[in-house]
Formats: C-alpha cells, sequence, structure tokens
C-alpha cells in the first residue's frame, strides 16, 4: 500500500469572515441586550391590569338587562298600536244602551255601532220577549178575551214562569189546546198566561221556563191561536172573572184585559191586532198594570 506525501492533503478551509468578527457579534448583542434590560428597568414595572369588581359587574348587566327589555317593549307597543287601534275601530259601540232603556226601545240582541235598535212601544217589558218571534208565517188578527193570530211554529214564554196547565184535548177550546203558566219575574211577575186552541204543548205541569223555552207548537188549524192573561186558577181567560166584567166567548171585543195584553205583545215587537183602536170593553183588574207590562 502506497502513501501519499502529506503534500497531496488539502489545506482546511479558512472562513472568508474576517478575524475577530464573530466575537464582535457576540459583543454586539450582548450589548444590545443590556440596553433592553437597562430601557425597561428606566421605564419601571408594568402596570397591572384592574378588574371590574362585582358590584361594578353586576351594574353592567343590570343596564343591559334594562336595554334589551325597553327595545323589547318597544317593540311590542309597536305590534300592539295598529291592533288595538283596529279593534276600537271595530268595536260596538254600545252608548246608546242607557239611552233606550229610557226611551224604552226593544233590545232584543246586541248591536253594534252600524245597527240601530227598533223603536216599538213607548213601554218595554223588562226580562221578556216576543213570544210569537219564531213564527214567520203570523197573520195577526183580533183582541177578544185574550189576542188572536193564525199561522204555525213555535211559541216562547214570555218571560221566567212555572208551568201550571198542559193539555192539547181541553173541551172548552176550539182546537183542544190550553196552556197556562204564571210569571215569576218581571213586573208582570204573578200573573198568570195562557196560549189556547190550535197548539200542541211541548212543557209539563211543574216545569220551569224562561223566555227561550217553547211552551208549544202552534199547527195550521182552522182557528189559530188566542193567548192572554188567565184567572189565577188557570182555569179559563181572566175577561170572564166578575172583576173583569165577566166578559166570555160571545162579547162586546175587545175586551180590556185583552187589550192589556196586546199592549205588553207590542212593547215586545208584535204588531198591534186590526181592532186595538176600537173602545175596550170590560175592567181591567188593579193588578195589571196600565200599560199592559
Amino acid at each position: 500500500m502506497l502513501l501519499r506525501p502529506d503534500t497531496d492533503r488539502k489545506p482546511p478551509a479558512m472562513s472568508s469572515a474576517r478575524p475577530g468578527a464573530a466575537s464582535r457579534h457576540r459583543k454586539q448583542a450582548a450589548t444590545e441586550s443590556g440596553q433592553g434590560v437597562r430601557r425597561q428597568a428606566a421605564a419601571g414595572p408594568a402596570a397591572p391590569v384592574r378588574r371590574p369588581t362585582a358590584a361594578e359587574s353586576g351594574l353592567w348587566h343590570r343596564l343591559i338587562r334594562i336595554a334589551a327589555c325597553v327595545v323589547v317593549g318597544s317593540t311590542l307597543v309597536a305590534i300592539a298600536c295598529p291592533v288595538t287601534a283596529h279593534w276600537l275601530a271595530r268595536a260596538p259601540n254600545l252608548g246608546w244602551v242607557a239611552q233606550a232603556d229610557e226611551l224604552g226601545l226593544q233590545l232584543a240582541a246586541p248591536l253594534g255601532a252600524a245597527q240601530q235598535p227598533e223603536i216599538v212601544s213607548a213601554a218595554v217589558a223588562p226580562g221578556y220577549l216576543n213570544p210569537l218571534r219564531g213564527i214567520p208565517n203570523l197573520v195577526l188578527e183580533r183582541i177578544d178575551q185574550g189576542v188572536d193570530f193564525a199561522g204555525s211554529g213555535p211559541v216562547y214564554a214570555l218571560g221566567d214562569g212555572v208551568v201550571t196547565g198542559a193539555t192539547g184535548d181541553s173541551g172548552g177550546w176550539p182546537g183542544g189546546g190550553w196552556i197556562t203558566y204564571q210569571l215569576s219575574d218581571g213586573r208582570d211577575a204573578g200573573l198568570m198566561v195562557y196560549v189556547a186552541e190550535d197548539i200542541t204543548p211541548a212543557v209539563q205541569v211543574g216545569e220551569h221556563v224562561t223566555s227561550s223555552t217553547v211552551v208549544g207548537n202552534m199547527f195550521d188549524g182552522s182557528d189559530g191561536i188566542e193567548t192572554g192573561w188567565a184567572q189565577p186558577t188557570g182555569v179559563t181567560a181572566e175577561s170572564q172573572a166578575a172583576a173583569a166584567g165577566g166578559i166570555g166567548a160571545f162579547g162586546p171585543f175587545p175586551t180590556k184585559v185583552g187589550f192589556n195584553f196586546d199592549q205588553l205583545l207590542q212593547s215586545l215587537g208584535v204588531p198591534p191586532a186590526p181592532n186595538a183602536d176600537d173602545p175596550a170593553s170590560g175592567l181591567l183588574p188593579s193588578n195589571y198594570p196600565a200599560n199592559g207590562g
């Protein structure tokens, strides 16, 4: 094995940097580091970061909640105002109701501002309703012991009361119908009402009735119906009583008792009978209101 002479070895590479450059860099870095420490020391310690207290945090949260409530409330008001205005514009104007009571106007149902009550009489029976309102083909006939009508349909009670008689085969009246009930409310409380002739009872003795109760169904017969004031016993019409002049089926008509009942019906919306302007016969017992209701 041959060895190359030392002259064949390459000399070690020398740095191109100038001698002392590395040491100068180290000194410069050390110097700058020292200057940074001195500047930081000269500036003093950093100020600590301040955190809010619990009271301050609660106050801010409260303010945020209040602001949110104000925003929500304003939104609801903005939404509700148009709706309220619309409702008020459409709400019924019932200011005339008090005047209606004073003037005696018929209040059959709640009416709005677009509707006006119908003037039917100077006297309205409180708590009573037209008992013939369910008869579409009602025909007005005469006043005799009571008031006569023709047609067909349901006949209601005038108001609150108790049935004292109900039959469909009474021998004393044409058609056989005879229904009586005693009023328990209103200005005519205690008086007895009858509906007779072409009517089929829909109630029983002892039954409590109201103005919404159908007491009988009127059928289209040859006699129609007669309705009026009955005697306290419920046996027959009041006009036949001695206190009313004792006027029976043969007249003279109209009787004062029949005329009194016709006035009551007029106050409830029923048109007057054809002979309502004729002179009335007999007497009106003192327990009957002079205006019929």
